[in-house]
């Protein structure tokens, strides 16, 4: 079985690699905001919020930037599989 990049031009190559690389500093991005405050995800976070466990700043900023950035990486994943479908021979 060939090798999903052989029948790609390099620009093809740089695109896919560049959302890729992309999606992985997103997720990492996400959950860096995420930890500072012991939170799994932005339901987690923002619920402790709520409870008072946590102030509203900056833990809220952080809310809105984890949220932020997952709606990114949604948007960023549908445009790399839009982009994939196109290369399909």
């Amino acid at each position: 079985m060939p090798a999903f990049y052989d029948n790609l031009t390099p620009e093809e190559v740089e695109t896919l690699d560049r959302l890729a690389r992309l999606l992985l500093e997103l997720r990492e991005s996400r959950r860096q905001l995420l930890a500072r405050h012991g939170a799994e995800d932005e339901a987690e976070l923002l619920e402790r919020i709520r409870r008072g466990e946590l102030g509203e700043h900056p833990a809220y900023e952080d809310y809105l930037g984890a949220r932020l950035i997952a709606d990114t990486r949604e948007a960023i994943r549908a445009e790399l599989k839009g982009y994939m479908l196109q290369l399909r021979p």
